[in-house]
């Protein structure tokens, strides 16, 4: 892809893009030049790699309420959607970073600092998201990334081989996700045999896959031979997979985060998987993707 306006990073075995706007991966390929992300295709979804903060998911009919006043949030937050400063960058590191506005304030009453940091060593990309409180009262917020691989990998294994084999056995059921995008009460029996998840249209027809009692912080995503993504998430509890069916890519999205349960109106503070910072404090969420082989 062309670069436009992105920073590029490298090793000798990989090659990132990221784009200023949202800080967002757009592209990761391999020392031959293969591509490991989607490709955007709008036909499907724009999306590579969107960070979702300060909210994962939708808040009730996208409003919220700090101290008894509403406010509206988009979908995953607004992050995705704005410039980050480029503050480092180096041939195989860079770091990104986005502060408070007045238009954040606006529909976001809170200083915050998002940091997002990438950096290439050998087949690994590490990728480390840092939330501060630089203000004087509590700050709540939820994290997520939500980043889109090629679905097959360029490796010459088809579409129906594809998988995710978790570092545990998942047998707890999984979050059924309402019309309006937000957490049914009811859960749905896990898709997941042993530790292994096959790959199929038919798992995506109703939204996303959502685990809210993820034994794993660490999967497999690709054929069940040759090379294959190793994702790594340990600062974060929840899951997400989702695709569009037919789609040439499926998202592995690490959350600290959900929507809102269907029906909640509480205030923002009491939301399910809202985490709070003291003033002067922050929090720090990692996503490693390695490029290993059988």
């Amino acid at each position: 892809m062309a670069d436009h306006g992105t920073v590029t990073i490298r090793s000798e075995k990989l090659t990132a893009r990221i784009a200023p706007l949202g800080a967002e991966l757009v592209s990761l390929t391999d020392a031959d030049g293969r591509e490991l992300m989607s490709s955007g295709d709008p036909a499907y979804w724009t999306g590579r790699a969107p960070l979702l903060f300060p909210i994962v998911g939708r808040v009730r009919d996208d409003r919220y309420r700090v101290g008894g006043q509403e406010y509206a949030l988009p979908q995953h937050g607004f992050a995705r959607r704005m410039e980050f400063a480029l503050v480092e960058h180096g041939p195989a590191n860079a770091l990104f970073r986005l502060v408070d506005t007045p238009e954040t304030r606006a529909n976001y009453p809170f200083a915050f600092q998002l940091d997002m940091a990438f950096a290439l060593d050998g087949a690994e990309l590490a990728m480390m998201a840092t939330i501060t409180n630089p203000g004087d009262v509590p700050l709540p917020a939820s994290f997520g990334y939500h980043p889109a691989f090629a679905w097959p990998l360029p490796y010459g294994a088809a579409r129906a081989d594809h998988r995710i084999t978790f570092e545990r056995d998942e047998p707890a059921a999984i979050c059924a996700i309402t019309d309006d995008a937000l957490i049914a009460a009811e859960r749905l029996p896990s898709p997941v045999v042993g530790r292994d998840l096959p790959l199929h249209d038919a798992l995506f027809e109703k939204d996303a896959l959502v685990w809210d009692d993820l034994a794993s912080r660490r999967l497999r995503y690709g054929a069940s031979t040759g090379k294959a993504l190793d994702i790594s998430f340990p600062d974060t509890p929840w899951l997400g997979i989702w695709t569009k069916p037919g789609a040439p890519f499926v998202c592995v999205e690490p959350w600290a985060g959900m929507a809102d349960p269907a029906g909640f109106s509480g205030e923002l503070m009491d939301k399910p998987g809202i985490f709070t910072l003291a003033p002067g404090t922050g929090r720090s969420f990692r996503m490693n993707v390695a490029l290993v082989e059988d």
